[in-house]
């Protein structure tokens, strides 16, 4: 009888593993083809260029001699297909729509992209003046009435050219056009000469290939999410601190960032705004020079305003667009306001606080709190605002240089 109860036992237990295998299996595939639809991409992609509607200095390797092609999957949307990918043996990171591109979504779900027309614009016909009117158009939209517009639309025109003949074609056009769409394009193309920007390397339709980041995370492991399931925030966080750099490193890298806020904050063609400031946003060279994993979450502040000034709330959470970006609610009109909360700069420092004082030297470590401190407390609605961000952004780097530039780690 002992026997018998043993064996039943074995094989409840027997089963209940092979269930719950299973199930984690068939949860981890459904999840998997539902984030990764690289071959549905590549299709929809090479269909309009086969037939001649889009064109770009990816479109070939891509479509033809396939000398592009993607490699591990990185989609955390299925609207937002990501891939770490190889071009011509070089490596880089393959971005693509799946949905309808819109600049402010607030959680809503987009419509399906073969719901929607795609490159229809410009149309045939169409001038490489008239072109240069649209794009103007979209860009006094977007960036607001920047007296510097003129150059930007060129500076779009040279990177539209994707095979230097001197010439934009409507199908480089069309890709162009829906390529602007997206704020994270855009910004590469205004960024394009920073150090933290990542490069473009080509594009075709709303496709686009930028540089890979060795690091893409300023801390952590990366786990199984099965296995994050079960672990404490609290012992994560610990775990996160064990797996990062000496500090001398992780100083330069928060040196980057703060120069990353500096190149957003006012730049030649206006204020952007970072929405989501989370560290899987950010990277890190081999250099431990800071890189921008993901920038699809930072947004012209003019575009940010004119549409949340509207929005309908019933309290201040109804007027969050990422995780970062914040306006209040005006509880008399019912309406969120357009003014962001919190700049750029008090995020950043937020992200850094347990980043860098975390094995902080002895000698700085309450200078440094103090500065971060300040810098957290940072509001846009301060009076002198703009002072006080360059402030204390210049007193924090020249804090971490003083430190780490005779060290060998920097």
């Amino acid at each position: 009888a002992r026997l018998s109860y043993m064996r039943v036992k074995y094989l409840f237990f027997s089963w209940l593993v092979v269930f719950v295998g299973s199930w984690i299996i068939y949860v981890q595939y459904s999840t998997y083809t539902e984030l990764c639809r690289g071959k549905d991409c590549k299709k929809i992609i090479c269909d309009k260029y086969k037939t001649g509607v889009i064109d770009g200095p990816a479109c070939n390797s891509l479509c033809v001699t396939e000398t592009l092609y993607f490699g591990k999957c990185l989609s955390n949307k299925p609207s937002n297909q990501m891939y770490l990918g190889v071009w011509d043996n070089l490596p880089g990171v393959v971005k693509c729509q799946m949905e309808q591109a819109l600049h402010l979504d607030f959680g809503t779900e987009l419509e399906p992209r073969k719901e929607i027309v795609l490159f229809d614009k410009p149309t045939r016909g169409t001038t490489v003046q008239k072109f240069k009117e649209m794009v103007y158009s979209l860009f006094k939209a977007k960036l607001g009435d920047q007296g510097n517009l003129s150059e930007l639309v060129n500076l779009i025109l040279t990177v539209a050219d994707g095979d230097r003949d001197g010439q934009v074609s409507l199908g480089e056009a069309k890709s162009a056009w829906a390529l602007l769409q997206l704020n994270e394009f855009l910004l590469m193309v205004i960024l394009q000469d920073k150090e933290h920007t990542p490069k473009l390397m080509g594009f075709c339709g709303d496709l686009y290939v930028m540089e890979s980041v060795e690091y893409t995370s300023l801390y952590g492991i990366s786990l199984p999410w099965v296995m994050e399931l079960f672990i404490p925030s609290g012992f994560r966080r610990s775990m996160d601190q064990l797996f990062t750099p000496s500090w001398p490193r992780k100083a330069k890298i928060a040196i980057g960032l703060l120069e990353f806020v500096e190149d957003v904050f006012h730049g030649p063609y206006g204020n952007f705004l970072m929405c989501d400031t989370s560290a899987k946003n950010l990277g890190y060279n081999e250099k431990y020079d800071l890189k921008m994993v993901d920038m699809r979450k930072i947004v012209p502040e003019t575009n940010l305003k004119e549409l949340i000034k509207d929005r309908h709330c019933e309290s201040d959470l109804d007027c969050v667009y990422g995780t970062d970006c914040r306006t209040s609610c005006d509880l008399s009109t019912m309406k969120c306001t357009s003014e962001v909360i919190q700049p750029n700069l008090a995020k950043a420092c937020q992200l850094l606080k347990d980043y860098l004082l975390h094995g902080a030297p002895s000698e700085i470590r309450e200078e440094l709190e103090k500065q971060l401190y300040s810098c957290i407390a940072l509001k846009v609605t301060a009076n002198q605002m703009e002072m006080e961000h360059s402030l204390i952004l210049n007193n924090l780097k020249t804090l971490l240089w003083k430190k780490i530039s005779y060290t060998n780690d920097s």
